[in-house]
């Protein structure tokens, strides 16, 4: 094995992790043009954005050991493959079920490259980036995550053949990304073994897991949200149908997430989480306001705060459960954890998307971010009387 810790190794990990993760987003502002053009509801657009979750489950439970036990190489390149094919279908797509086909693969290809290009990525550091290793890794994944939509509400806006262009563009990256993966150095030993990955919580381990767990749940459920609704938010409930916006919007919120995350490495994880709730039910609120008075500087802000607050408890949550969690099992808990997040980033909004469709957007809407708040709320609760029993038990010893 060669050790890959090269710079152009780095780079080029780093650029195919962005690569990948941007074209699993770029559907994002281009749902309601495809509910005009297919006739279908929110309702269907939600459920599409969730097969998604879908497709990054399947990839992280039974892939998710191969990297160690085939190399990072071909598990990446794999990845690739699915993302190439989630772009071709889409390119083509002219009804929901290809639309299903294509978010699946699209979650194949993310659940393939997130574990193990954020390994290669910090494997590969050169030693002066050694430290910053799994900031460049989450920058690279979280930036991806914010550009797609971004980009591709530019070319559905500004450019011709609005669902056909940002693929086309996204396909080019695609290629690059592949070669970057097989030029990029080998940095797995290979010494695993292939197996299905499994989910374990010891009992010592509990507590802390269903605090972080759910505050990782409020948390990815409202990226989801934006992720799939944001679009119809900017036309249906503010009254502006510019694509880019919603994209924009969709995308903030994947940004500020990123921020959070590097930001708040060095903030205790139990503190990190409930201030991260705190931070989501103010997102919540703002939301909220946004949506009842259809105000677009409110929505925008929504998206920035819940995106701090889920990017804190999240990255600081997954710290929290790995401070309390033995070495031989911390895989099998940090799937777990994942689990719950892509559960988390399906399930509440196909709900939002049903209730859409009873009571209308603007009240499912409200209804979803007073659901997060109290989830939330809850969570900060949980952490405040944890830590009090903590102390009251130091001071009797």
């Amino acid at each position: 094995m060669r050790s890959g810790r090269s710079g152009y190794g780095f780079a080029l990990l780093a650029y195919a992790f962005a690569a990948i993760m941007l074209g699993t987003t770029m559907p994002s502002p281009m749902y309601a043009l495809y509910s005009e053009h297919l006739h279908f509801a929110v309702v269907e657009t939600t459920v599409i954005y969730a097969t998604y979750a879908g497709g990054v489950l399947t990839a992280l439970l039974v892939f998710g050991s191969w990297s160690d036990a085939i190399g990072r190489r071909p598990v990446l390149l794999a990845g690739t493959l699915c993302a190439l094919a989630s772009a071709v279908v889409f390119l083509s797509a002219d009804t929901v079920a290809q639309l299903l086909v294509g978010r699946v693969l699209s979650g194949l290809s993310a659940g393939l490259f997130t574990g193990t290009a954020t390994a290669a990525i910090i494997e590969s550091a050169p030693p002066r980036w050694h430290t910053r290793a799994p900031a460049v890794a989450t920058i690279a994944n979280m930036g991806g995550l914010s550009s797609g939509p971004i980009l591709a509400g530019l070319l559905v806006q500004y450019a011709p053949e609005p669902l056909r262009l940002p693929f086309v563009v996204h396909i080019a990256l695609t290629v690059l990304a592949g070669i970057a993966a097989l030029v990029a150095p080998e940095t797995s030993p290979c010494t695993g073994k292939i197996r299905l990955q499994r989910l374990s919580v010891p009992p010592p381990v509990r507590p802390i897991f269903i605090i972080a767990a759910l505050a990782a749940f409020a948390g990815f459920a409202v990226t989801g949200l934006f992720a799939a609704v944001a679009p119809a938010f900017v036309a249906e409930v503010i009254g502006i149908g510019n694509y880019a916006l919603a994209g924009l919007i969709s995308g903030s919120i994947f940004a500020a997430s990123a921020a959070a995350q590097i930001l708040a490495v060095r903030i205790a994880p139990r503190r990190a989480v409930a201030l991260g709730c705190a931070i989501l039910i103010v997102g919540m609120v703002v939301l909220a306001v946004a949506l009842h008075f259809s105000s677009l500087p409110a929505l925008i802000a929504a998206s920035l705060v819940s995106g701090l607050g889920q990017g804190i408890s999240f990255s600081r949550g997954l710290a929290a459960v790995a401070e309390g969690t033995p070495a031989e099992v911390r895989a099998a808990v940090n799937s777990a954890y994942f689990v719950v997040a892509y559960v988390a980033i399906s399930m509440p909004v196909v709900g939002a998307g049903l209730a859409a469709q009873a009571w209308g957007l603007r009240a499912s809407g409200t209804v979803f971010a007073l659901a997060v708040g109290v989830l939330a709320a809850a969570c900060l609760v949980a952490i405040v009387r944890q830590q009090s029993r903590t102390c009251e038990s130091k001071t009797v010893v």
